[in-house]
């Protein structure tokens, strides 16, 4: 298939992510040697934050029920907060790479817009911890966040749950879980460029077989790494993988965010659809040329500009706040 071609803008922070992340395929057998060199592109949160007005610690929290502890770090203004939005952010990297801190980035620049206060979590990966381990870790932080909230300094009423990629899937998975536990009544859910569907045989997928940063390939290595025999079948939860879910009535507001260029664009935009069918709210945003996380590689072209200026619209109605244009 013709893919769709990438905004010329793009091209040179697409071709500097590979130079970054590239070096051995990403395969069954490689797994770890990826992850251990995904590792190394972490920075600590420490040099993140620099000297901007920001305070962090790192929490343990009660786990799923007969699984480990789960470990949290919490972000928040200098100073503490009060009745501030709360935002939980789920890490990418497939479920199968990465760690709490890949993406911290964005959530540092989050707190300082809204004066928010920031969690991100740390779940177990795939193949060692197959399918739903990832999604009932990131429950459980999200249900410890929304109790101790008040102790935070944050309105447990204004608690977005976001991510990108993988960590897209899994925000879809935790919302899907609140609503059918009865658990935390989350804001919103932030889907960025997510990665929904286990199936991996939308147009988009086959468009992108060997092209980009996040290939046909790489989804084949994680989805079966993550659901093994179960990839494919009618036995895949949506906890696994969110596209599978028959209802997607009563969710939080969406904010579904992909590029055009990339292999979840079908997925995410067959999600948000299925979302306004059952009368849901969702904004979609579908990004010209967009290759898979575009914003974080180029963040000075013009296209990422309006893509950040978008989310942080629907932050700012979401939250009811007047964040950083206020």
């Amino acid at each position: 298939m013709i893919p769709v071609p990438y905004d010329p803008q793009l091209e040179p922070g697409l071709a500097a992510c590979r130079d970054l992340i590239e070096g051995i395929p990403l395969r069954a057998d490689t797994i770890l040697a990826n992850r251990a060199h995904f590792a190394t592109l972490v920075p600590p949160v420490e040099e993140v934050i620099g000297d901007r007005p920001v305070e962090y610690a790192h929490r343990t929290v009660p786990g799923p029920a007969g699984a480990p502890d789960v470990e949290l770090t919490v972000l928040s203004p200098r100073g503490g907060a009060r009745d501030a939005p709360g935002l939980y952010g789920i890490h990418g990297g497939g479920m199968i790479l990465g760690n709490r801190l890949f993406g911290v980035a964005g959530l540092v620049e989050d707190v300082l817009a809204y004066g928010a206060v920031a969690v991100t979590v740390e779940y177990r990966l795939a193949p060692e911890h197959p399918a739903p381990a990832a999604a009932e870790d990131c429950y459980a932080g999200l249900v410890w966040f929304a109790e101790h909230a008040a102790a935070l300094g944050v309105d447990p009423a204004r608690i977005v749950v976001g991510g990108a990629s993988a960590g897209g899937g899994l925000s879809a998975a935790v919302a899907l879980m609140a609503r059918d536990r009865g658990g935390p009544a989350l804001a919103g859910q932030i889907l960025d460029c997510p990665m929904l569907d286990d199936r991996n045989d939308t147009v988009s997928s086959r468009q992108y077989d060997g092209i980009g940063i996040w290939d046909r390939n790489n989804n084949d290595t994680a989805w079966t790494a993550l659901l093994g025999s179960r990839r494919g079948t009618a036995e895949v939860s949506p906890y696994a993988a969110p596209a599978r879910a028959g209802d997607l009535s009563g969710l939080p507001p969406a904010y579904v965010s992909v590029g055009a260029a990339e292999v979840f664009r079908d997925e995410a935009v067959d999600y948000a659809t299925r979302i306004w069918e059952a009368g849901g709210a969702a904004e979609l945003h579908v990004w010209a040329g967009g290759y898979h996380g575009f914003t974080g590689f180029s963040p000075d072209t013009e296209v990422s500009r309006s893509a950040v200026a978008a989310r942080e619209s629907w932050m700012r109605r979401v939250l009811g706040t007047a964040g950083r244009s206020g």
